[in-house]
């Protein structure tokens, strides 16, 4: 049995799953304070939105991107060690981001640095929930989602006090020291052996040159850790993917520009600070809710189908903040988005444990995340040409509610079409099975029933 097995759904676990909120509410949510550095990036810097945009866009595309090389090193050094990491190089790279004094360094540092840092506390701390949960794992992935809801909360307005007490390269300096607790959340994780199915293999044939060999290892090294495999047989991993990929040019860009937004239709800067801390604040609440109903059995075949539905609500409701920059309507707009992000957050990792095999969760993960981080990359920075072109930010709200809702629609008629491919494959197995075994019984009782027939009766023999 797997190390991971013994320690499944027991009293350490509760310490491993607050281990992962923390480690997420320092990671995943960090960049929702990203705007409030909007102005003090380009006065500094002498940029404009498209060019400091690339700043938010390579850090989420890292957090995503990194997912191979995480999955390699979980599964070589655990997600203890990755974690821990991963807390020394996000830490590493806000420090040295603190002395840039040119874009190129800060994109490096800020964001390739920091991203890549971020990526593996992130991803392995939702890697280690699905080794020490099985029955509960639903809602403990909920549960550790939170602390994504508690970081947005808490990092727009602690960057805030920062930005105004020690400007932004001070608030990047103790930032550095903030994401070094990834490296305490990773301490609390006890060394657990990640599921892989032990197959004896035939030993490899000698290539014809070290050459050769060195290619076809390299090759079955990249095709494992990156689950081609997975990509090529399941159908439903690759619309999710796809679909998911599109989610992320649209998903980020309200709470990115949110406060910009307001800033610049006349809101204080303080209030439009809590507005990115409204949404965190109201998942606090709702994702334990959400995931104490979504739970149930009863839901357990309906979750894809409401991640999507969540989606195409959270497309529409963009629409809302795009028709009025008032204090009071953005609130409202905040109220409904969270709703929408608490399905979003619980069932975006969920989703994708349920479609592939646990053995292979960090393969498809990391998969997962480079396709869906090339979207990120891309996202922010295409919204900031679109600002400047227009000078308008309600068209970012349209491009968000584009990209939402047909992402949505999209994975819904693809489950939906996998759903019946998949149901009539097992009616033609047993139909198939059914002409199989009355083949095989067929012809010997038709051979017994014309024994019977062809023997002919007993004759009488009378001896006079």
């Amino acid at each position: 049995m797997s190390l991971a097995l013994e320690h499944a759904d027991g009293s350490w676990s509760w310490m491993v799953l607050l281990a992962s909120l923390v480690t997420q509410a320092l990671t995943a949510s960090f960049p929702a304070c990203i705007g409030i550095f909007f102005a003090d990036l380009q006065r500094d810097f002498q940029a404009n939105n498209s060019e400091i945009s690339w700043f938010p866009s390579i850090l989420g595309a890292m957090l995503q991107a990194g997912g191979p090389l995480c999955s390699i090193l979980v599964q070589r050094y655990g997600c203890r060690v990755t974690m821990m990491i991963g807390g020394l190089l996000a830490s590493l790279g806000m420090v040295a981001s603190s002395f840039c004094y040119s874009l190129s360094q800060f994109y490096l540092t800020a964001g390739m640095i920091t991203g890549l840092g971020m990526s593996f506390s992130f991803q392995s701390s939702i890697t280690v929930l699905g080794l020490y949960f099985v029955r509960r794992r639903a809602l403990a992935n909920a549960l550790a989602s939170m602390g994504i809801s508690l970081g947005v909360s808490l990092w727009p307005p602690f960057a805030r006090y920062l930005l105004e007490n020690l400007g932004w390269r001070g608030s990047f300096l103790i930032f550095g020291g903030v994401l070094l607790h990834c490296c305490v959340a990773g301490a609390i994780i006890r060394p657990v052996a990640p599921i892989v199915p032990k197959t004896k293999e035939d030993p490899p044939l000698p290539s014809k040159t070290p050459a050769q060999g060195c290619l076809a290892a390299c090759v079955s090294a990249v095709q494992h850790h990156l689950a081609f495999d997975i990509l090529r047989h399941n159908a439903a991993f690759c619309i999710y993917t796809l679909g998911v990929t599109w989610v992320f040019m649209g998903l980020s860009l309200p709470q990115i520009f949110m406060v910009p937004y307001a800033v610049t239709h006349g809101v204080e800067e303080y209030r439009a600070a809590l507005l990115v801390s409204t949404v965190g604040f109201c998942n606090i609440f709702l994702r334990p809710v959400a995931a104490l109903v979504t739970g149930r059995p009863y839901f357990a075949r309906y979750r894809k189908y409401l991640f999507t539905l969540a989606l195409v609500f959270n497309g529409l409701t963009n629409l809302v903040c795009a028709l009025s920059a008032n204090f009071w309507v953005l609130i409202g707009y905040c109220l409904v988005y969270s709703v929408s992000m608490c399905v979003i957050g619980i069932f975006l990792f969920q989703v994708l444990m349920e479609i592939v095999p646990m053995d292979r969760f960090p393969s498809a993960l990391g998969l997962f995340s480079i396709i869906t981080g090339i979207a990120a990359l891309v996202s922010l920075p295409l919204a900031g040409l679109v600002l400047d072109t227009t000078g308008n930010f309600s068209y970012v709200f349209y491009l968000s509610a584009f990209f939402l809702t047909s992402a949505g629609l999209f994975m819904t008629g693809g489950f939906y079409y996998v759903k019946k491919k998949e149901e009539k494959g097992t009616q033609l197995k047993a139909v198939e099975t059914i002409s199989e075994t009355s083949l095989i019984q067929g012809p010997e009782s038709q051979e017994g029933k014309d024994s019977s027939k062809e023997q002919p009766p007993p004759e009488i023999v009378t001896s006079v």
